[in-house]
């Protein structure tokens, strides 16, 4: 048995009861065992045992009051994973399905996504089993302000700096940040995606959206393919999808169909991102509410059915797993060329493989959605060297970064014998730099 396939069993039998967290676990290690056999110290030294485990896992009581005065208690989580190159950094996640195995899946993502941006940043990630959905804006602030109150005790500009996720918008960074800073009475750098108005960074709502097509871009040039022309299918309408869509556009590329978790809208002219735009952000719509049937668009009311509609390009920008093996092979039968993950494990392991065999190109979420984390730490260095940089000046950074990951992941997965398998030169690229940092820093 292989180190990989032991430390795979050992995880195992630790975390039985995290799936999410096993399937992460379990993509990561089958790609490292060529690495893992060519540094026999790893094993010596227990490292992979020591990269699966989380440095600290926080779990406390989120007590709040609604609008008519009654008590409500939720989970609180903050997973703090690693911090071999640099403070956790991750976001926060406020949606119903939020528990400890997630967070764990999350976080554990997010430090191989953190090493490739190459900036100094470890991977963290927290949030709550709150679901922000109805609530009026003081039900969301009561709560902000009771999840902070405890969050502020664990995180801090040079030990842990979280952001926005699913549920938790400029809002909430809002709510969320003010009450740090009335616990702490300092103003530092301690959360990203906050508003311009008081340290946030021009870009960082666009980031994610604009990072996946930059590597998308970059992906699609290694086969001589353009945007130019192509028909898109996106799922999703939050931040990420919004602005995917919204690149996509600018580079001539027609984006066909958006969806949230009450259905999908298809237009084969064209959605009209603005008006979901407008719909999402502004008035807080439902998808089937943000188009006019008169313009030719059609509503359905099964998100999953999305992956049904022939498409050139593939951008799965909702939630984990919504791509399977079924799903992938539709895809591939319809003549898709490009598939890049805009949410987090968004593609089974199955849908992967259906893409892999097929020669699809691929881009694996901690690869192609790093803008956001790339651009919150840009956020970051401006905060610390209290500067502000311009829109044009953030954007350039945030492409260089994207294009550098994308030639990171590629030649690693040459160098390792997985030509052409992106996800696997993903891993090992962030991999290689957390290990040698680990390495350096001792057994701790």
């Amino acid at each position: 048995m292989t180190y990989c396939q032991k430390v795979l069993e050992y995880a195992k039998e630790r975390n039985p009861n995290d799936p999410e967290f096993l399937q992460a676990v379990t993509e990561v290690l089958g790609s490292l065992e060529p690495v893992t056999d060519s540094n026999p110290q790893y094993e010596e030294l227990g490292l992979l045992e020591r990269f699966i485990e989380p440095e600290r896992q926080i779990i406390f009581r989120v007590p709040w009051t609604d609008d008519e005065d009654r008590v409500h208690v939720n989970r609180g989580f903050r997973v703090q994973f690693n911090s071999a190159i640099g403070p956790y950094k991750g976001g926060l996640r406020f949606h119903p399905s939020v528990y400890i195995g997630i967070m764990k899946f999350l976080a554990f993502e997010q430090i191989l996504k953190n090493s490739l941006t190459g900036l100094p940043i470890g991977g963290g990630k927290g949030g709550s089993d709150f679901d922000p959905k109805g609530k009026s804006d003081y039900e969301v602030m009561r709560f902000c302000q009771s999840f902070m109150t405890e969050l502020s005790r664990h995180i801090g500009g040079d030990l842990d700096v979280p952001a926005g996720d699913i549920g938790v918008g400029a809002r909430e960074i809002g709510f969320l940040y003010g009450q740090y800073k009335r616990i702490k009475n300092v103003s530092e750098g301690v959360l990203t995606g906050k508003g311009i108005t008081y340290g946030g960074s021009l870009v960082r709502t666009e980031a994610t959206g604009y990072g996946l097509v930059y590597f998308l871009e970059e992906m699609l040039k290694s086969k001589n393919i353009s945007i130019k022309g192509k028909k898109v299918v996106i799922s999703g309408s939050g931040n990420v999808a919004i602005y995917a869509a919204h690149k996509i556009h600018q580079l001539g590329g027609t984006v066909t169909a958006m969806s949230d978790s009450n259905g999908f809208i298809y237009d084969p002219d064209g959605v009209d991102v603005e008006m979901i735009q407008v719909g999402k952000e502004v008035e807080r719509k439902r998808i089937k509410e943000c188009f006019l049937p008169s313009k030719g668009t059609e509503f359905n009311g099964s998100c999953r059915d999305i992956w049904e509609i022939k498409c050139d390009i593939a951008l799965p920008c909702a939630t984990e797993n919504e791509i399977d093996e079924k799903a992938a092979e539709t895809l591939v039968k319809n003549g898709c060329v490009a598939v890049a993950e805009g949410a987090n494990m968004p593609c089974t392991p199955e849908a992967i493989e259906v893409f892999l065999k097929n020669k699809v190109l691929y881009g694996p979420a901690k690869a192609a959605n790093a803008g956001g984390v790339a651009t919150s730490a840009i956020e970051m260095q401006q905060n610390s060297m209290r500067m502000f940089w311009t829109f044009e000046e953030v954007d350039a950074k945030l492409k260089e970064i994207m294009v550098n990951i994308y030639r990171k992941s590629n030649e690693a997965a040459k160098k390792y014998g997985f030509d052409g398998n992106l996800m696997a030169g993903a891993n090992i690229a962030g991999f290689l730099k957390v290990a040698d940092a680990m390495i350096a820093q001792g057994i701790v």
